[in-house]
């Protein structure tokens, strides 16, 4: 049996299937003519494209592949035109840390642009201590730390927590485990990662418990002589692992002030350092503001007081 099929069908079909909304299906049918010599008779029969979004083991790379096609069209050229703006020049405003979860897209809710953020993730948002980070154990953290702000001379640090994050759940359930660290490597990198650089974030956590939720916590900021005080969560409105959540995103603050190359930049007010917090049920984000000593819903109601608070303080 012979088949012809003109290549141009195909690449029709593809470019008609890539132009769709996504989020929906649809099947796509060729005719095709059949000679059989043997039999001198010419037939014909439709010919189903495959559905590879639906073929079971492929999903996830097809919506990649599919969208790759999608940014293509759409976002492509100008995305290139902004590459081309800061190729040569780049002046990003800030070092934002953040949760490597698949719901936290941080340029998405601050509106920011290729080239304004140095962006580090991984689970739990973790900055390690420099005390943890020596000769026998080099993290990527403080390497961003050396690149955004001693290199490049980057002035803002941002740490960004979020609501139900997986990794502060797990750490919150092991937080009375008497397993060691090396224990835990043997089982989980995951929780050996967490033990290790959140222990402090659970030592600060086990302190708001014993006030029962009420008592507000200190944290050291830019330099050990400076501090600030957080009450986490006064209105009750989350729950415990959400709670650890907010101390671990203030306790990373001090984590990134414990570092020697960013000493000076810290004292001299080349460098400052932030913590936001977003609520992915509701998506708001919240800030921590110094002044009102908690994180704050950035709205409508509050901007220009936290602008005042930013160009006051961070400026």
């Amino acid at each position: 049996m012979i088949e012809n099929i003109p290549s141009w069908c195909f690449k029709v079909c593809a470019e008609w299937r890539a132009a769709q909304p996504s989020g929906g299906q649809a099947r796509v049918v060729c005719w095709v003519i059949s000679w059989r010599p043997s039999q001198h008779t010419l037939s014909w029969r439709p010919l189903q494209h495959a559905d590879h979004s639906s073929t079971p083991g492929t999903m996830g790379m097809t919506r990649i592949l599919q969208g790759i096609m999608r940014y293509r069209k759409t976002y492509r050229e100008s995305m290139v035109k902004q590459f081309e703006v800061v190729r040569d020049d780049p002046h990003p405003k800030a070092v934002c840390f953040t949760c490597i979860d698949s719901r936290m897209l941080p340029t998405r809710f601050t509106q920011t642009n290729v080239g304004d953020m140095f962006i580090v993730r991984n689970a739990g948002n973790l900055v390690p201590h420099a005390n943890l980070s020596g000769h026998e154990e080099i993290t990527t953290e403080p390497a961003a730390l050396e690149l955004g702000c001693v290199i490049n001379g980057i002035k803002h640090v941002i740490v960004c927590g979020h609501s139900d994050c997986k990794a502060m759940n797990m750490l919150h359930m092991m937080r009375n485990s008497d397993r060691t660290l090396h224990e835990m490597l043997k089982l989980s990198p995951l929780k050996a990662w967490l033990v290790r650089h959140g222990h402090s974030s659970i030592v600060k956590f086990a302190q708001l418990e014993v006030s029962d939720f009420q008592a507000p916590l200190v944290f050291q900021a830019e330099t050990p002589m400076r501090r600030f005080v957080a009450y986490i969560d006064p209105d009750d409105r989350f729950n415990v692992e959400d709670k650890l959540s907010q101390v671990n995103t203030l306790q990373q603050l001090q984590n990134i002030a414990s570092y020697n190359f960013m000493r000076e930049g810290l004292m001299r007010g080349r460098v400052y350092i932030h913590a936001l917090w977003f609520d992915i049920y509701t998506g708001d984000i919240y800030y921590f503001s110094r002044q009102q000593k908690m994180f704050v819903d950035v709205n409508d109601g509050n901007i220009e007081k936290l602008l005042d608070e930013v160009l006051k303080y961070y400026t």
